[in-house]
């Protein structure tokens, strides 16, 4: 393996467990002392290692999100039965792999662990990477984003473009699960995050369905909390976490709301009026027909003549892009930088000419 110690490991400890997932180019190096503070509170931690990861870039472009998920659900499953109860932790990338499971599972994970989750990427360059893609495969990555001094290296110092697609196709996903999650929740974030915005934190505070949601702010560290200065802080918030879930303190969102929906047909049935002019069946039928989706009747946008020459470009830079490469044609004696200018530029036009519809809610803010 390219990266030391990017072995997936297991700490034996107590009845109660706990997945870890490591985030996108990682590896489970990058949240082994995490992991070991847990375990030494008694716990017993699992950290799979996600194919592609602790080798080189170039092997992790062969993979996607479903890869790196179905190895997350079969760690999960194969704790589940060894330990009755088990929570689920993902850093980075590794908790949009934890809410994609978690809302799978609802009923089998007892709470979720989210640290620096990323679930969206908003930056102008990532509008080019599904096109970028066929053209290079990696560019230059972040690097380490730790405040003290001397991290370990624990992820690749490259961002293979195909995989990284894949991430944003999980992203989406992500994002469309969050409404179903009501397991218990803690939720951390640094400040000063250069790699994933804390925006994505607060957007998942924002749209989950849990009731009880537990917010850390780590205000001395980086992205990779741990391997960072605020560790002890962060096992000990998880520690406490689990300890709430496990006595009861905190519980799920679909238990509380159960018990509104029993108590509110309970006041609703002491009405001492028997003769309602409508039943159940007449009402249930009169909210059908009110929230019936009459369809939507907009007619497509009409392009602007620099969103057709944009189009242009996306059309033809392609082309000359190809027949450069198949072909000795070369107008220019450029090679196939004049297609790849002419595709850049028209995506970017054309984008950047979008104007949003004043009807269409806001996307997501990340």
């Amino acid at each position: 393996m390219s990266i030391p110690h990017a072995e997936p490991f297991e700490l034996q400890g107590g009845e109660i467990a706990i997945l870890m997932i490591h985030g996108f180019t990682g590896s489970p190096a990058s949240i082994r002392p995490w992991a070991e503070g847990l375990h030494a509170k008694g716990f017993t931690v699992k950290v799979p290692r996600l194919p592609g990861h602790g080798t080189t870039w170039d092997e992790m472009n062969t993979t996607s999100w479903q890869d790196w998920y179905l190895e997350v659900e079969g760690a999960f499953l194969e704790l589940k039965k060894r330990h009755r109860r088990v929570f689920v932790a993902g850093f980075s990338m590794g908790g949009a792999l934890s809410i994609r499971l978690t809302n799978k599972y609802s009923r089998e994970i007892e709470g979720l662990i989210l640290l620096n989750p990323s679930i969206g990427d908003r930056r102008l360059f990532m509008n080019f990477v599904p096109i970028l893609k066929y053209l290079i495969p990696s560019i230059k990555g972040r690097g380490t984003d730790v405040a003290a001094p001397n991290p370990p290296r624990h992820s690749y110092g490259r961002t293979p473009l195909k995989a990284l697609h894949s991430l944003q196709k999980l992203w989406r996903l992500t994002q469309i699960d969050l409404p179903q999650i009501s397991s218990p929740l803690m939720i951390g974030y640094s400040v000063n995050d250069h790699v994933v915005d804390p925006k994505n934190s607060e957007f998942v505070i924002e749209n989950v369905a849990s009731v009880d949601i537990r917010e850390v702010v780590f205000e001395r560290s980086f992205h990779n909390v741990a391997l960072d200065h605020d560790l002890e802080l962060l096992v000990a918030e998880s520690h406490s976490f689990i300890t709430d879930v496990l006595s009861g303190e905190l519980s799920r969102g679909d238990e509380r709301e159960l018990i509104d929906q029993e108590f509110e047909s309970i006041v609703e049935g002491l009405s001492l009026d028997e003769s309602a002019p409508t039943s159940y069946i007449d009402e249930l039928e009169n909210v059908e027909a009110a929230e019936k989706y009459e369809g939507d009747n907009r007619s497509l946008p009409t392009l602007t003549s620099i969103q057709r020459g944009a189009l242009l470009g996306v059309t033809l830079g392609p082309a000359y892009i190809a027949i450069t490469k198949i072909t000795a044609f070369d107008l220019f004696g450029l090679g196939i930088w004049p297609g790849m200018i002419a595709l850049l530029a028209g995506v970017f036009t054309f984008f950047w000419q979008m104007k949003p519809d004043a009807n269409d809610g806001d996307g997501v803010a990340l």
